[in-house]
Order: structure tokens, then sequence, then C-alpha cells
């Protein structure tokens, strides 16, 4: 609005400039006057300029016959008959071909025949393509010319100096170009009212531009967005150029605070000053610019302070956009005084993502004209005002991402031009009724959802009412909608985003809902508990995401469209085979997640043919061999196929996945050697474990996965010592080695894990990290870590063969939270400064062959909560304070005759350290270690009879476990049915 009423006033002041041009020329189709037609020697420039431009469109078929005068963007004056005007400009600006299908730009070469058209005054030929040529400098010469437009026409090269010529030139435009200058030209151009070299390289200038600008004392608009200017001097002693209108000086990467005279240039209409870094205060001088009506200062980043009370006394500002920076304070004096104006102008408010605090005020609904409202991303607290429903010009809405709660007023549902709304993440409370959207005609897109899983906000809603919207974009996340599936979305047949994640639906889809012939672009239903079956009916427009995930889908799984680019199907009852044309039917997918369903059957030779990034099919009944068509997918970085029935070796071909951050194979019947993996280098984590590998620990996991986290290759029978180059992985958090025949000493490189010595991640590094579901020995119990897995640090090399001492360095891990060497051949003591391990909350080192005393320093690991040092041979007393005197279940130290103190029986006062058993020792541990063999054949005599059938057989134990899940949701039904009736 602000920059088309410039544009008038620049027209009225050519007008009033005695230039007769606009009286006399004829644009685009008209003819000249009847008496006199175009010159022959113009006709003839003309047709040599034609000659030498590239016409693909056949733009300038009408260039031809006599009179030049009647051609397509030939103008003539009606008294002379000589050209005065050119607009070649390409009408096509925003589409890349013609109705006809060809490319409508000019291109190729200006012939300087231009210059036989002495009268020519106006010359457009902006919006072409001609290829980088430089711009003419035989244009300087075009002496009467006062309108000049090449912009958007693809000129390289430097701006000739010889413009400065243009002495009668009001309009230059030659922006949107790759043209370069020094502007040391632009001084001569006295005449000069519109200006625009928007996107120019003017770096050369950047000490000197504003000067040279201000020597344009007629200066009506001045735009240099992005031209590199870099300096915006504080000073400016004498303004020329006083009656500016426009001045857009955006992304030229100032960084300093606003200057004070910018603010003496009262006449301006429009200030753009965004996308810079500018700091410091808004000042109050901004007041003085009573005439501004679009104000933008967004994307500063560094512009704090408080609103300035005087901003809100500017009442002809239509426009404020002070979004990305770091304003403060509360809002309630600026929107109050912007309230009071006699008529208030404000139609576009852009405030979001900066620090604004407090509620926001009820004077809110007196800004009658605003249409655009944008708060999201600040601190505002309490609900929305009441007056709200007042705003009934309001198109958009944007609240996103404050710390607002309470109920929606009811007055919401007032807003007759809404359009779309985002309320998302915040602490809605209450209940959302038909009244909400009583009047939302316009209602386009909503989205009201929250990270959190905890529901507060309540759709309460008839089957019955039919909105008086048609949505395309329905975006609700954590807020109750069901039981019952929607009905009131029957009619919304325009939709093309459905998000309705964990909103409490217990119901099936209706089949309505699968007829209304969408085109969706996202499909969302994920956590909550919808069942039967899903068609293949549904159509989706290219890129597509659809997730089903947790809920109690069955059947086969859905083939949908060839649009389909994430699938996410996780955690559900859906059956049978992973269709063998997957591939080929979905060929656009990207990211594949089935887990956790009761799929069987192999995996099909047509996932090789998708453009795979990630793949996850684990927690499922697949069999059969890995299949050998990694060479074809390059980019993948994430292959999850644990918890199947896979067997046979891993192909050598993973080795070309290049990309590959996290391979998760574990608990499968994969054998043999580990193949070379030398040139996945980015791997993150490698899990392994629970299958039958064989063979020493290659080194070169050591040697190429330098950006390890997790190594898992527990319960396989891996041999051989356990290779030192695994000392140069910095970054791992979780290494688990147990449950092999390893052998040897603990490499006393150990110390050099600094993963387990410092924080690995930061809060930022969270949100990209998968790393899977993996099963960590902590608290003397396996526990299944998922959303939290970074934050374990563990060490596990039980239950192997290893002997030797434990190695000092393992006391420098010092955010170590797990350590479990137990069931090794350990000798000698433990080390002394076991106590700095200050992280440290599980700490098992029993059945070893350990001895001494337990260092006293072990009292500092004020974190240990689990402590098993049973069956070694350590001696002494056991030492008292702070974490051991929770620990007094006796078997933890079990096993230890030579060890006394609580929770054991007291040391001998006149004997000092206890001495071992005497006499019948050795029976009584024969014993001892009878009963225990006893016992345990009877355990597993017992267990056998019961279990072991689910034990021996992986198929039979999750076709067990299925079958009771089914069951459960069967008595769910029938109960849910029961409560109904």
């Amino acid at each position: 609005m602000g920059h088309s009423t410039a544009s008038f006033l620049l027209l009225s002041l050519l007008l009033l400039s005695g230039t007769s041009y606009l009286d006399t020329v004829t644009l685009g189709f008209c003819s000249a006057g009847a008496n006199v037609g175009c010159m022959d020697i113009e006709r003839k420039a003309l047709l040599k300029l034609r000659e030498g431009l590239a016409d693909p469109s056949d733009r300038l078929s009408s260039w031809v016959g006599v009179d030049c005068c009647k051609w397509r963007g030939i103008g003539c004056n009606k008294t002379t008959g000589r050209v005065d005007s050119l607009n070649l400009r390409n009408p096509y600006v925003d589409v890349s071909e013609s109705d006809d299908g060809t490319l409508p730009a000019l291109g190729g070469e200006i012939n300087p025949s231009l210059l036989v058209l002495k009268d020519l005054v106006y010359l457009d030929l902006s919006m072409n393509n001609f290829g980088g040529l430089e711009l003419p400098s035989f244009i300087g010469s075009l002496e009467k010319i006062t309108y000049l437009n090449l912009s958007g026409a693809s000129f390289g090269g430097v701006i000739p100096a010889n413009l400065g010529n243009l002495s009668k030139l009001l309009h230059l435009d030659l922006s949107n170009n790759a043209v370069e200058s020094d502007l040391r030209w632009l001084s001569s151009l006295s005449s000069l009212r519109f200006l625009n070299l928007g996107g120019a390289n003017l770096t050369k200038a950047a000490p000197y531009w504003l000067p040279t600008v201000n020597m344009l004392p007629s200066l009506l608009e001045l735009h240099l967005p992005g031209c590199g200017l870099s300096i915006l001097p504080p000073t400016l002693p004498h303004i020329n150029f006083t009656s500016l209108l426009v001045l857009d000086l955006s992304a030229n990467g100032f960084n300093s605070t606003l200057s004070p005279w910018l603010f003496n240039l009262t006449e301006l209409v429009n200030l753009d000053l965004s996308r810079n870094n500018l700091n410091g205060e808004l000042p109050e001088t901004l007041g003085s610019l009573t005439h501004l009506k679009n104000l933008d200062l967004s994307e500063n980043s560094d512009i704090g302070g408080q609103l300035p009370r005087n901003l809100g006394m500017l009442c002809n500002l239509q426009s404020l956009k002070l979004s990305i920076n770091k304003v403060t304070g509360e809002i309630t004096e600026f929107i109050d005084s912007l309230s009071i104006c006699t008529i208030s102008s404000i139609e576009r408010l852009d405030l979001g993502f900066n620090r604004l605090i407090g509620n926001l005020p009820n004077s809110l609904g007196l800004l009658k004209k605003l249409r655009y409202l944008t708060l999201r991303y600040n601190s505002f607290q309490g609900s929305i005002p009441e007056s709200i429903g007042n705003l009934t010009s309001l198109e958009e809405f944007y609240l996103a991402e404050n710390k607002m709660g309470g109920v929606i007023p009811e007055s919401f549902g007032q807003l007759s031009s809404l359009v779309a709304v985002d309320l998302s993440e915040n602490t809605w409370e209450g209940v959302i009724t038909e009244a909400h959207f009583l009047k939302l005609r316009s209602l386009k897109e909503v989205s009201i959802q929250k990270a959190s899983p905890n529901i507060s906000l309540v759709f309460n809603i008839s089957s019955k009412w039919i909105p008086p919207f048609k949505l395309r974009y329905l975006n609700l996340r954590s807020c109750q909608l069901g039981p019952k599936f929607p009905a009131w979305l029957r009619n919304q047949t325009e939709l093309v985003t459905v998000v309705l994640n964990n909103a409490k639906i217990a119901d099936t889809i209706p089949d309505w809902f699968w007829q209304l012939d969408l085109l969706l672009d996202e499909l969302d239903v994920a956590y909550n508990r919808l069942g039967g079956k899903v068609p293949n009916s549904l159509r989706f427009s290219y890129p597509a995401n659809a997730d089903l995930s947790s809920n109690m889908f069955e059947g086969p799984l859905p083939l949908w469209s060839s649009n389909i680019t994430t699938l996410y199907l996780r955690d559900n009852f859906f059956s049978g085979p992973i269709p063998s044309n997957i591939g080929d039917v979905m060929p656009s997918l990207s990211d594949l997640d089935i887990s956790r369903n009761g799929l069987s059957g192999s995996i099909p030779l047509s996932l090789g043919n998708l453009s795979l990034l990630t793949m996850v099919l684990s927690n499922n009944y697949l069999s059969g061999e890995i299949p050998h068509f990694w060479n074809n997918i390059p980019f993948l970085y994430i292959v999850d196929m644990s918890n199947n029935s896979l067997s046979g070796t891993i192909p050598r071909s993973m080795d070309s996945l290049g990309s590959l951050l996290y391979l998760i194979l574990s608990s499968n019947n994969l054998s043999g050697e580990l193949p070379s993996l030398r040139n996945c280098t980015g791997m993150k984590s490698l899990d392994l474990g629970e299958n039958k590998f064989f063979g020493n620990i290659p080194s070169w996991i050591g040697e190429s996965m330098l950006s390890l986290l997790i190594l898992r290759l527990s319960s396989n029978s891996f041999t051989g010592s356990i290779p030192s180059q695994l000392c140069g992985l910095s970054n791992l958090h979780i290494l688990d080695l147990s449950h092999n025949n390893l052998s040897g000493h603990i490499p006393r490189c150990v110390g050099n894990l600094s993963g387990l010595k410092t924080s690995v991640f930061s809060d930022k590094d969270t949100s990209y990290l998968y790393q899977g579901k993996l099963k960590v020995v902590a608290k003397g119990r396996v526990q299944d870590f998922d959303p939290t897995l970074y934050l374990v640090n563990s060490l596990d090399l039980s239950n192997n063969n290893l002997s030797g001492e434990m190695p000092g360095e393992l006391t420098s891990l010092i955010k170590l939270w797990t350590l479990n060497l137990s069931m090794n051949h350990l000798t000698g003591a433990m080390p002394s400064r076991i106590g700095s391990m200050e992280s440290l909350e599980t700490l098992d080192l029993s059945v070893n062959q350990l001895s001494g005393s337990i260092p006293q320093s072990m009292v500092s690991l004020t974190f240990l909560n689990h402590l098993n040092l049973s069956y070694n041979n350590l001696s002494g007393t056991i030492p008292t304070g702070n974490q051991f005197n929770s620990l007094v279940d006796p078997s933890i130290y079990e096993g230890n005759a030579a060890l006394c103190g609580y929770p054991l029986p007291d040391c001998q006062v006149n004997g000092g350290t206890p001495q071992g058993p005497s006499g019948g020792g050795e029976d009584t541990g024969f014993k001892m270690w009878g009963f225990i063999i006893s016992m345990v054949i009877g355990f597993v005599m017992g267990f056998w009879g019961v279990c072991g059938s689910l034990v021996i057989s992986k198929s039979w134990r999750k076709t067990y476990f299925h079958f009771t899940d089914k069951m459960i949701v069967a008595c769910i039904r029938k109960y849910q049915g029961a409560q109904e009736i």
C-alpha cells in the first residue's frame, strides 16, 4: 500500500515536471496518429535490433510492415512520428513458459542501432534473459532518455560510467542483475527521482555511498537492498534528499545502531532496514516519522530494548515488522497507543521471535483493520483476550511457542475473515465447541499442537455439526478429539494436510474418510488407538508423508501412491509378508519404518530399487538372509533390522554404504566373521549384539569409524583380545563387549575414551540423534533405553575370559555411569583412585579374583546406587559413609570370606584384619556349592517343563506374545463395547 502511494506521488511529480512524453507516447499495441507514420531510418534501426535478439516465443512477430509505430512495444510521438518509447518487458514474469509452451524471455544481443532513435525517452528491457551480457555502454549516449528499466534481465559486468551522462534521467532500475559499480557516476544524475540497484555489488562504494546519494536532491525512492554496502554512516551533516518517500537498505550487513539522520527524513512513507545486523535499542525518535506507513526492521537479531512509547503514536502505520530480534518488555502501552488513534491504520503487526512478555491487552481488539498478527516465539502469558472477536478483518493469527494458557474464548468464532491460525506449543485448557468456529467461513489452516503428550484441550463437537469452512491444513497434536473419529471432517473435501496425532481416538477410520478422494501431502494419525484394515485407496501429492504409527491397525501393509516419500507404520498389528513389489509401487520412498508389527517372510529385493535414507524393519518375524542390494542405496544412513529371525552373514556390499550412520542388526541369528565395513567412516552406532558372530573383533572398527558413539557386540562368540584400536574412538559413550569369549588384559589405553570423560552432546545435538532402542545392563538388570539413550554412558566387558588387573586408567572415565567387569578372571587390587569416577551409578566387579581391600575413596561415589563385589578375594573392613550407608544388602559382598563390617559381621577387635576361614572351610564351601548346584538343577528342570519351548524357539516365543497382545486388545474392545451399551 505504501509503495503504491509513493509510486503515485512519483508519477504525479513527473507530470508536474513538464515532461511531456507520458502524454505523447503510445505503448504496447497503440498506433501513431493518423497523419504521421514511422520514419524509415528508425524502422530499419528497429529491424537491426530485432536481428540481434533471441525471441523463442516470437513476441516480435508484429514487427513487419512499413509503420513501426504499430509494432508491439513501440511508442511514437503523435506529432513527429519519431519513436520515443521502447517497451520490451517480459509480460510473463511469473511463469517459466508462455501459453504455447515456449520460453517468453528475450535474449541475445542489443544492437547499437538503438542510437538512431534520437527521441527515445522510455526504454524497458526488464525481466528478460540476456545471459550475463554486459550492460551496453552506448545506452549512456541516449541523452534524452528519462525512464530506463533493465531490471531482472540477467545482465552482468560493470555498470557503464557513462550512464552519468543521462542528465534527464528520472527513473533508473538496474536491480536483480549480476552487475557491480563504484557509483562515482551517480552524482551527475541530479534529476533522478527513482533509483533501484538492488542486488548489485556496491562493496567498492561502501565507504562513501551515502554522500554520493545525498547529491541527488530530487530523489523520492531509493532501493539498495542486498548491495554489500556494510557501512551505515552514523552522521550526515546536511541532508539534500529531504523529499525521500521510500528507503530500502535491507540485507546489506550493517553492523551498527540505527543512525540518527534516518529520523530526519520526515517525509518517509516506507523504511526497510531488515536482514542486517543492526543492534541497540529502538529510539524514541522513531515517532518523528509521522508519515510512515511501512516499517521493517525484522531479522536483525540484535535490536533490543522495549518498544518505544512514540512508536504507538504513528497513526498512519500500516505495517510494522520487528520479528527475529531481541525486543523485550510488554506490548500493552504500545497497543494502547495505537488503539487511540482516530483511525487506526495498522494492518500487519509482526513481533515474532523476540523476548516479549506479559499478557495480550484487551485494547488489541480495537485495531479493527488488523489483517496479519504474528506474535509467535515470545514469552507471552495469560489467555487470549475476549476482545479478539472484534478483529473481523484478521486473516492470519500466529501465536505459537509462547507461555500462554487458559481457555480459548468463544469470541474467537467471530473472526469472519480468518484464513490461518497457529496456536501451537502453549498450554490451552478447557473445551473447544462449535461456537469457536461459528463465523470462520474463510478458514483454511488450523494448527494446535504440543510436543508434550499431556492433553489439556478437548474438542467437544457434535457428530452432526457441519463446519462453515473448507480446510486445507489441519494439524491437531496432543488435543483430545476422540474417542470417536471426528465426524465433522466428513465435508472437508479440500484437505491437503491431516494431522490428528495423539488425539485419544479409539475407533476405526470410517469408510467415508477413505472415500473423500483427497489429494494429501501428509496424513498423520499416529499415537491413537485406531484399528481395522487400511485400504490402498488414498491419493498423495509429491512429496508426501504418511504416519500411522502406534495404533492397532491390522491386515497387510497398505500400498499407497507412488508419491509417498516417508512411510511410518511402526507399532501396529500389520501381518503377512512385506509386499514383494513395495519398491515398484512406491518408488519415491526415502524413509521407511515398519517396525514392531507382525510381518513375516523375507526382505523383498525391490527395496533395493528405492533411494532410501532410512530403513527400519525391526521387531518383526522376518527371516531369511539379508539381501545383497546395498550398492544401489548409497545415501542410506539408518538400517535397523534388529529383533527378527534373519540368518546368514552380513553382505559385503554393505561396505558401499558410505553415508551409513546407524547399523542395528541385534537379536537375530546372523553368523560368520564380520566383513569389512571400512568405508562406513561416519558410523555412529554399530549394534550387532545377540547373534552368532565369531572370530576376532576387527581392528578396523577403531581405525575407520572414528565418529562411533555406540559399539555393542555382546552375546556373540567373539574370541581373541580387545583390540587397542578401540581406544581411539574418542566419542564412544556405550561400549558393550559382554557375553563373548574374549581373553587377555583390558587395554590400559581405555583411559583414552574421552567420550566417557566429557559430555559428548549438547542439548542442540539430541534432535537429530537416532540410536535406536538399546538394552543396557544398569542397576543390576537389563534396561531398555530409547529416547534417552544419548544420555547413557556405559562400559560392559562382563562374561568373558579377561585376566590381569583392572587398569588404573579406568578411573579417569569420570562421566561413566555403568561399569560392569563381572564374571571374568581379573586379579589384583581395585584401583585406589576409583572414587574419582564421580558419575558412577552402577559398579559390578563380581565373580572375579580381585584381592585387597575396598578402596576408601569409593565413599566419594555419591551417585552409586548399585554395587556388586561378590565372589572375589577381597578383605578388610567395608567402608562406611555416604552411599555405603544405603548399600546394606549382604549379597553385595558375599563370597569374600575375609571381608567384614556392616552389613557383614563386625571385624575382630583383637585380631586386626579377620583371618580367612580355617578347619572345615573347604568342606563348607563344597557344601555351599553343592547346594547351589542342586538348586539350579531343580530350577532349570521346572523352568524347562513350563517355558522351555518358548525359550528355545524364537518364532514360537514371538507368536505367543503376539497372540497375547491380540487377546488383550480383544478384551479391551469387548470392555469398551460393554461400556457403550
